[in-house]
């Protein structure tokens, strides 16, 4: 049973979810928050019988949602019976991914807020909060070179274009890493709202520890529309104005930037075109104007022909160029040869699906994935959660591994700065 009513305006969504453990989508203020969880669906679970195939994500939501029973006079996107998700990036992670289905669901869209109540059938609907929960106190957390360290990476970079030089892949994307700890009993809510409120036009998310803010949307769908934005290819901001406005001519005019922004496009346009009677794309990119760099971003529009869910249309863009490279599958070799540790869910998709099959999803990125697998030397502390933070940068030929080093750095500001 899904119970979903409208509520007096909400002004600080993230009041209402778990500290430890929250549950958010967020952009501009409006979004979803859930509360608790009533099941959901994760990977490397044994089958119900040996060896049996376990459902896809998209075709698990399919099911349950064929079953449930929704209360929702709103109608809003992101109303009704909704699911949380974050999946890994590479499907031979050892890491899983996660639908996770909340009791309660606050959102706010277009000045109207709203709860949802969520539960089986057989058990009684949860209780709304009595009120919002106060935020603990401040946190900061500690982060120091991982697996991959500066040297490492220019070196990474150096074998990556050996590889585009040996005609094995068209580009690839190498990521680094950072490791560290957060105290235990850390309100995580403070990291994902001083994201949101530093990032206002990135996608905030919170699911299952994977907390970040990603400038990149995956996939949107909503009334058989499907919207994407591309991005790949970036500088940092400039100093002042006239430097800023200099920094986004070059990256505008970057031959290398411009190839790897088209990889990036093509990938997309590729993926989508089975599922789509249409697809519409910027003709040039654009510079997309965030707060500690440019991006070059194409947005991509296309009408559903075959009522794929958001969940399907996932499943088919993911790995996108941006992420991985191309072709896709050699990309996803040189990774693996390259990056000496497990992506997990970094670069992988996240957001949210309601029972028709739209929902927005982003690629994880800016994150950090809080209380992974624990950091060996940092294994001793019992007090400390450990956290895990990736930046990358994509692999062209013409690129140079200490300015792919120095944009590893600038993507790892805005997780960095809210973590300190």
């Amino acid at each position: 049973m899904v119970e979903t009513r409208e509520i007096a305006t909400v002004d600080d969504l993230l009041s209402y979810t778990d500290p430890g453990s929250p549950l958010a989508w967020l952009r501009r203020g409006e979004g979803i928050v859930g509360i608790g969880t009533v099941g959901g669906y994760e990977t490397g679970l044994p089958g119900a019988l040996p060896g049996a195939a376990q459902p896809s994500p998209a075709d698990w939501w399919r099911g349950l949602c064929a079953h449930a029973e929704i209360d929702d006079p709103i109608g809003l996107h992101g109303t009704g019976l909704v699911a949380f998700g974050t999946l890994v990036f590479d499907a031979r992670s050892a890491a899983s991914s996660r639908l996770i289905i909340p009791q309660l669901v606050v959102g706010r869209r277009d000045g109207r807020s709203w709860m949802t109540r969520i539960r089986w059938s057989d058990t009684e609907l949860p209780e709304p909060p009595a009120e919002p929960l106060p935020y603990g106190p401040y946190w900061s957390a500690t982060l120091g070179p991982g697996a991959l360290d500066p040297e490492g990476y220019q070196a990474a970079v150096r074998a990556g274009l050996d590889a585009i030089a040996a005609g094995e892949v068209g580009k690839v994307v190498l990521a680094r890493d950072l490791v560290g700890t957060v105290p235990a009993g850390s309100d995580l809510r403070r990291l994902v709202r001083a994201l949101s409120t530093g990032y206002l036009d990135t996608w905030t998310f919170a699911v299952d520890g994977l907390i970040g803010a990603s400038p990149e949307t995956l996939v949107t769908v909503s009334g058989g529309e499907v919207t994407a934005r591309v991005l790949a290819g970036t500088f940092p901001r400039g100093a002042d104005a006239d430097d800023d406005a200099a920094a986004s001519f070059r990256l505008s005019h970057s031959g290398k930037d411009l190839d790897e922004h088209q990889f990036a496009v093509q990938s997309v346009l590729d993926a989508l075109a089975p599922h789509v009677s249409s697809v519409r794309a910027d003709d040039e990119p654009f510079a997309l104007e965030l707060p500690n760099l440019w991006h070059l971003a194409t947005d991509v529009a296309g009408e559903i022909a075959d009522h794929a869910s958001a969940l399907d249309l996932v499943a088919a863009l993911h790995p996108t160029a941006a992420v991985a490279g191309t072709p896709t599958d050699a990309a996803l070799e040189v990774i693996r040869r390259l990056e000496p540790f497990d992506r997990r869910r970094y670069a992988g998709p996240v957001g949210w699906v309601d029972a028709h099959g739209d929902g927005e999803w982003a690629i994880a990125l800016r994150c950090a994935q809080i209380g992974a697998e624990p950091v060996r030397r940092f294994a001793e502390y019992s007090d400390t959660i450990p956290v895990v933070a990736h930046a990358g940068a994509g692999i062209v030929a013409g690129s140079d591994p200490e300015t792919e080093l120095l944009e590893t750095r600038v993507k790892f500001r805005p997780i960095v700065d809210a973590l300190a």
